[in-house]
């Protein structure tokens, strides 16, 4: 036999597509040739297979060799597809029966001794072929339990080339993913840690409960990282849908946790304010890769000292704060990320920084509006609420015992989020944040004139734009929700308000 064909599975961006590793052997001069738009890395395969190969005990058949990767008009990345290669290369050159790989999907990249080693990206993969109808996957050792997250597969694991020879031929076990229970993770910060600055717990509170954008502006020590920092601890652990969404997107990024479980606590990524556009959006060579907004998708990114951070790599995220996902194109294709992400932005109010805050502050006007100006009144525009906190008082640092902690607030936000999933179901949401505007101006969401009157003199006065009313609604919304009411009142919008423009705060 000089043809083979083996299931292997390409990935571009979090959208993972079953592929065909076909191979033909032939009389002639003795050469690889891949097709089928394959990468550097995929180039390079033909050494680390014939190393592998070799190295394995089995013969390298002396012929030439065309490996054709099927969809061919699909760009193909990465090394996953060298274990799938070495087999139907063995296949076709008459030293395997494939027949026990009939319908198996094979994931791996090979050392040159034939190690079959963890490559990132399984989790997605392995659905993808879930979806393709595909029953059983083969992949690296290191990755079987990331992929028995997958439910209705197979699942089997390999370490070396040779094992997985041995299983063919002689029907030798392969690994099983473990059996045992992930590890408790540690606990997270607290909001009990935090002194004093109720309003600042309040808007964390907010946020949280709603879906919403955060700005925190004050001076230093007045506990603006820590309130950012300990979000994610107030938020509800992720179903399973938005797990598989935040796994499978850390596992392209190599950062599963050990273990590769599921991702249940809401994801927190905080750039320094260093940090490039690609490495917020997105980006590198080849197909682009995830970037903080993404990896941070259904939890919080926090860019602390914003106005530090580069015009570019602000503005940039002005897209994926209006529609959720990122897309990037690049010469060898487009990627696609979800980027469902809560910003938190935490800023000085000016450069000098002065602890006392505004009473001893050294910086002439003119410095203290540049300074925040570099957060552009578009993207603020997009910030839910923009709070101002005042500079901690010896008494509040003092006190103890008396905040609130993360779990006693986390009931309370996981009551105002089952309130607004039950509302907003027949609509397909579930945050309040996630309303489109034209909605919450409908029947019968819409808001009595009495209850927005101050709203609308805003709108009117052009201090608030459309997009701004329509963010102070939604705010309402969680207010309400939060605090037991059926309907927003005109209390709930007052406060909204003051939560949206930093006024009287």
């Amino acid at each position: 036999m000089s043809y083979a064909r083996v299931l292997c599975v390409g990935l571009v961006g979090v959208t993972g597509h079953l592929v065909e590793v076909e191979v033909d052997l032939a009389a002639g001069l003795p050469g690889v040739v891949i097709s089928g738009l394959p990468d550097t890395a995929l180039h390079e395969a033909r050494d680390r297979v014939r190393a592998a190969v070799v190295n394995s005990g089995q013969r390298w058949p002396n012929r030439r060799i065309t490996l054709n990767l099927l969809p061919a008009t699909l760009p193909k990345f990465g090394s996953a597809f060298d274990l799938a290669i070495a087999v139907a290369l063995l296949g076709g050159s008459g030293e395997l029966p494939l027949l026990p790989l009939d319908g198996v999907a094979v994931l791996g990249e090979l050392g040159l001794d034939g190690t079959v080693r963890p490559v990132r990206g399984v989790l997605p993969m392995v659905a993808a072929a879930a979806q393709a109808g595909v029953q059983r996957v083969i992949v690296p050792a290191g990755n079987t339990a990331e992929a028995a997250v997958v439910p209705g597969l197979l699942v089997r694991g390999v370490d070396t080339l040779h094992r997985l020879v041995a299983f063919v031929r002689d029907g030798t076990p392969l690994i099983e993913p473990p059996l045992d229970a992930p590890p408790p993770a540690a606990p997270g910060p607290d909001l009990a840690e935090v002194a004093g600055q109720s309003l600042g717990r309040r808007a964390v509170e907010v946020a949280a409960a709603g879906g919403h954008h955060l700005a925190l502006i004050g001076p230093p020590g007045a506990g603006k990282t820590m309130l950012a920092e300990r979000l994610p601890s107030i938020l509800p652990e992720l179903d399973d849908e938005a797990a598989l969404e935040v796994t499978a997107l850390h596992s392209i990024a190599g950062l599963l946790p050990p273990g590769g479980r599921l991702i249940r606590r809401p994801p927190f990524q905080a750039p320094h304010h260093t940090a490039t556009v690609p490495s917020i959006v997105g980006g590198g060579s080849g197909l682009a890769r995830p970037g903080a907004i993404s990896l941070a998708h259904r939890g919080v990114l926090l860019m602390d000292e914003a106005p530090e951070f580069s015009k570019a790599a602000l503005e940039a995220l002005r897209q994926p704060l209006e529609h959720g996902r990122v897309l990037l194109t690049r010469s060898r294709g487009s990627a696609e990320y979800p980027a469902r992400a809560q910003l938190v932005l935490a800023a000085n109010p000016c450069p000098c920084a002065n602890p006392a805050g505004d009473d001893r502050c050294e910086c002439p006007p003119l410095a203290r509006r540049r300074y925040l100006g570099r957060l552009s009144g578009p993207l603020l525009d997009r910030i839910d609420l923009q709070v101002r906190l005042s500079p901690m008082r010896a008494a509040e640092l003092m006190e103890t015992g008396s905040h609130e902690s993360s779990a006693v607030v986390a009931r309370r936000v996981a009551a105002a989020r089952a309130a607004a999933a039950e509302r907003w179901a027949p609509l397909g949401r579930r945050l309040n944040a996630e309303i489109p505007g034209p909605d919450l101006r409908r029947t019968p969401w819409r808001l009595p004139g009495r209850v927005t009157v101050e709203l609308r003199s805003r709108l009117d006065s052009g201090s608030l734009s459309a997009r701004g009313f329509d963010r102070v609604v939604r705010l309402a919304w969680t207010i309400a929700d939060l605090d037991g009411r059926a309907r927003p009142d005109m209390g709930d919008v007052a406060e909204a308000i003051t939560l949206r423009t930093g006024e009287g705060t």
